[in-house]
């Protein structure tokens, strides 16, 4: 029988093998880290290989994702659907295998690493659902949710300030089923990291309330064997298990040094590693019996098997629950009645006609739909009062009462957003997280990969533009919205009133393939009037809000609070006997969707007298009017004062729009 040392040297070969045929990679981590790997995937990992997606296998997480070949050897020796030719094209375009792990690529790979620490946070996140699922459904007899997160981190994902944030939270929180292994290697790119990284970790992650295996072995798997062994009699904490590892480890020359760390090791290297580890094999042969050893088909499908009939019997018990697990965690539906009841929501909120901030509107939607989706998972960081997101059924999560629908982040940001996208991976939940539009900057590299995973996690950001007053520049988002726009798979809804705010949550909660952003106002907007055909068009992204008795002259193009400026705008220019436009456009991408006869109904393209009005950077908005139009929009920060002075200073008032108007159809006249 092959020996343990055998089963990590098939990782370590794997991966100096792939990265040398790629001339690229990281080979040193992977080398560094097979023993720990081989110890917790062959005698620890909850999985199935020929069910990448069983709803309570352990999640396993390689949060230093550049170390990405010791994914992809795991997956392929324990029998995923990854080939060794899948291995060959490590690198390579359009590849299963890229150089960070993407999620999507290839079956088992559970999130997308690569920025450093999010690996971390998203396991977080995934040990927040897997205890609050548990106790939304597990009853006495019946634990139909019981699985452990495991994820890698090194050197730099400490580094990270947002190891910090989430770290502390899952102290708070006592996320006992979080499992982390820290490779402690000492070396970084830029060599050994005692020059800049002296913190002692043990102390900072006891501080935060995880329990500590220090001073592990890397190298000998009883000692890793008897440290997991520890982290799962601690089930009301998380634990970090500390190993000391040597980075390269086979490789003669380069093991221990930052040569390794993100380079092939080269043809000679390579060679005499082999001979090093006793490893006479060629390139990406793996013997027969040391595949057959880490073959995990008969394993998985034993732990999946005894799961599903544990599952048939909890149906036959409890057969609400066991639908209501089928639907929200199994197969991620909504309930059926969700559509029909949201658009009645919508219908009552255009009846009632309210003039309220978009932000209370939001929180008016919440306590609607909030009843109706068991899956909904709020939070905010630290700013519910504000953000308006701890609605009337709201219950917070903490770490003795986790049957909750609310995390209060504290504020963390960056923590939050990545969290999120680790909540949303596990499967079961809806989450979504508030801060105001400006912090979207501190939580923006986890926002761009929520997007890049076509994840749902829904944004809900508000205090949305200079409008919010005296707070001042630091707070008043200028950049922002542009750049959400610009983040492909994202969808952006900027409401002008509450019944728009009711179709972006309809069509927040109902985007399956991507997240959204929901953009609020501080400041109450006034009701738009709108008829059964306008009303529906709301969720096509743009609509007419007025229109001309002939062909318009000109179209206002206006999001947010600015719909209604373009309306009083246009009723003055109507008097000057001006053919005038107006269109909503809460949610550009989603009207870009739309087919081409709705978008010309819209925005003809014979108009080319155009101005687009929003209390944001006028920069992105020449896509829709063209040289030829104007943008009264921001080009600078704001300032400190009240909003109707801020307004008026920035130009964002009724004579300004007219005359701006006005003046660009004197210049066609001319």
């Amino acid at each position: 029988m092959p020996s343990r040392f055998e089963r990590a040297n098939a990782i370590r070969a794997l991966a100096m093998d792939a990265v040398q045929k790629a001339n690229s990679g990281h080979p040193g981590a992977p080398m560094g880290m097979a023993d720990i790997a081989e110890v917790l995937w062959h005698d620890h990992m909850k999985h199935n290989p020929a069910n990448p997606k069983w709803a309570d296998r352990d999640r396993f997480v390689l949060s230093n994702g550049h170390g990405s070949m010791l994914l992809y050897a795991l997956l392929h020796l324990t029998g995923y659907d990854l080939s060794i030719d899948d291995l060959k094209q490590f690198r390579q375009l359009h590849s299963k295998t890229a150089g960070h792990p993407e999620y999507g690529y290839a079956p088992g790979i559970e999130t997308t690493t690569g920025p450093l620490g999010q690996g971390l946070a998203n396991a977080v996140g995934m040990a927040i659902a897997e205890k609050t699922l548990a106790e939304h459904f597990n009853r006495p007899g019946y634990d139909i949710v019981g699985h452990n997160t495991y994820v890698f981190l090194g050197d730099g994902c400490l580094m990270e300030g947002i190891s910090h944030e989430v770290s502390s939270l899952a102290g708070t929180l006592g996320l006992g089923k979080l499992i982390a292994f820290y490779d402690d290697n000492g070396i970084s790119i830029d060599g050994e990291v005692e020059g800049w990284f002296t913190d002692d970790t043990a102390k900072r992650f006891e501080a935060y309330g995880w329990h500590v295996v220090p001073a592990v072995d890397g190298h000998k798997p009883e000692e890793i064997e008897a440290a997991i062994a520890l982290a799962k009699q601690h089930d009301d904490r998380p634990t970090l298990i500390i190993c000391k590892t040597i980075i390269g480890f086979g490789s003669p020359n380069k093991q221990g040094k930052e040569d390794c760390h993100g380079a092939a090791l080269g043809e000679e290297e390579v060679a005499l590693a082999r001979k090093a580890l006793n490893w006479p094999h060629a390139p990406f042969e793996i013997p027969a019996d040391i595949k057959a050893e880490w073959d995990a088909h008969s394993y998985g499908d034993h732990q999946e098997s005894s799961w599903q009939q544990r599952f048939d019997d909890y149906k036959a018990a409890y057969p609400e629950l066991g639908a209501e697990f089928e639907r929200r965690v199994i197969r991620g539906d909504l309930p059926e009645q969700f559509a029909a009841q949201a658009d009645q929501l919508i219908q009552e909120v255009a009846a009632k006609g309210e003039k309220v901030a978009t932000r209370k509107a939001s929180l008016n939607v919440l306590n609607q739909y909030g009843p109706q989706l068991s899956e909904l998972l709020g939070g905010s960081a630290d700013l519910a009062p504000s953000n308006l997101t701890f609605w009337k059924g709201a219950k917070a999560i903490s770490a003795n009462e986790a049957d909750g629908n609310y995390l209060h982040y504290g504020v963390r940001e960056f923590g939050m957003a990545a969290i999120m996208n680790g909540i949303a991976l596990h499967g079961g939940f809806i989450p979504y997280g508030a801060t105001f539009l400006i912090f979207m900057e501190y939580a923006r590299n986890a926002v761009r990969m929520a997007a890049l995973m076509k994840q749902q996690a829904i944004y809900v950001f508000t205090h949305d533009s200079i409008g919010l007053g005296e707070d001042g520049p630091t707070h008043q988002p200028i950049e922002q919205l542009a750049s959400l726009r610009g983040t492909p798979n994202m969808s952006v809804w900027r409401p002008a009133d509450a019944v728009e705010t009711a179709v972006a949550w309809k069509a927040a909660i109902e985007r399956r393939d991507g997240p959204t952003s929901l953009i609020f106002s501080r400041q109450g907007l006034p009701h738009l009037e709108r008829n059964a055909e306008q009303l529906a068009n709301i969720a096509r992204g743009a609509w007419i809000v007025r229109d001309c008795d002939g062909e318009p002259e000109a179209i206002l193009i206006a999001t947010g609070s600015e719909v209604s400026l373009a309306l009083e705008a246009a009723e003055q220019l109507a008097t000057q006997g001006k053919q005038i436009r107006v269109v909503s456009m809460p949610s550009a991408d989603v009207f870009e969707q739309q087919d081409a006869e709705y978008r010309q109904q819209v925005l003809p393209a014979e108009v080319g007298t155009r101005v687009a009005i929003e209390a944001s950077h006028k920069d992105w908005w020449y896509k829709y009017v063209g040289l030829e139009g104007a943008v009264i929009g921001m080009d600078s920060f704001g300032e400190s004062a009240p909003a109707d002075q801020l307004f008026e200073t920035f130009g964002f008032i009724v004579d300004n729009v007219v005359n701006t108007t006005a003046e660009l159809l004197e210049s066609l006249d001319d």
